[in-house]
């Protein structure tokens, strides 16, 4: 039996930036960068859970609009990541696996299970929760009560990060809303119903690099998500 916690992460330009926050102080967990570009997805095996990274805009096409790709910046586009990580998350499910999702991370679980994206938050008329020169945004949000994020970290209310320029608009299959920023701007998904199924948290913040350290919404976020490693871990251990 492997001693370490496994945490596969999806590739990104700032992985290690996702590998750094879920080693902290953590010398019993070791991270695999699951990537299209190394085409891995067969080391998922290897995996005690499975973090969504942030990143690129998904293609439209993934959720019915493959006529508005003309909106985004095609270099902001990675229709092969896309791929790869909609296939990731399938097997990820059918093992049971804890799965947090950041940013990105929430868009294309919530695609996965059929919902649809803002392709764009401003030209709605919400305010920006875009990077500002360079820097994250910072933001209330409002967790809904009785939700797995309000058990997490206990709160409902607080601040967070923000630098993302899309949101996720119709709510996928099974989905519910946990926590939403000003104007409604969805800022957290979980399952409607999680009895009996495996851990799935997806935050639209930014955790690894909030600036408080000792924020729920950072420090809760990340024990939780590696109890719930642990627990999956004793589980194929026992079985």
């Amino acid at each position: 039996m492997k001693s370490l916690l496994v945490i596969g992460i999806t590739d990104c330009g700032k992985w290690s930036n996702y590998a750094n926050w879920v080693t902290q102080g953590a010398q019993s967990v070791e991270t695999i960068n699951l990537s299209w570009k190394n085409r891995n997805l067969e080391r998922v095996e290897e995996c005690d859970a499975i973090l969504l990274s942030g990143g690129e805009d998904l293609h439209p096409r993934l959720y019915g609009m493959p006529e508005r790709i003309s909106e985004l910046d095609p270099r902001e586009v990675n229709e092969r990541r896309d791929d790869f990580e909609l296939h990731l998350i399938d097997l990820a499910l059918r093992k049971e696996l804890p799965i947090l999702g950041i940013c990105r991370g929430l868009q294309v679980a919530n695609v996965f299970f059929g919902g649809t994206l803002i392709l764009d938050i401003p030209s709605t008329g919400k305010s920006d929760h875009s990077k500002a020169d360079g820097v994250d945004r910072v933001h209330e949000v409002e967790v809904v009560a009785n939700t797995e994020l309000a058990r997490i970290v206990g709160m409902s209310r607080g601040t967070v990060n923000s630098s993302h320029h899309q949101s996720a608009d119709k709510i996928g299959r099974g989905l519910k809303i946990s926590a939403a920023a000003q104007e409604g701007v969805v800022e957290g998904l979980e399952w409607e119903d999680s009895g009996g199924r495996s851990f799935l948290q997806l935050v639209q913040w930014h955790p690894e690099r909030m600036q408080d350290p000792e924020s729920p919404f950072r420090k809760n976020l990340l024990h939780e998500f590696l109890y719930q490693a642990s627990k999956y871990k004793l589980h194929c251990s026992i079985h």
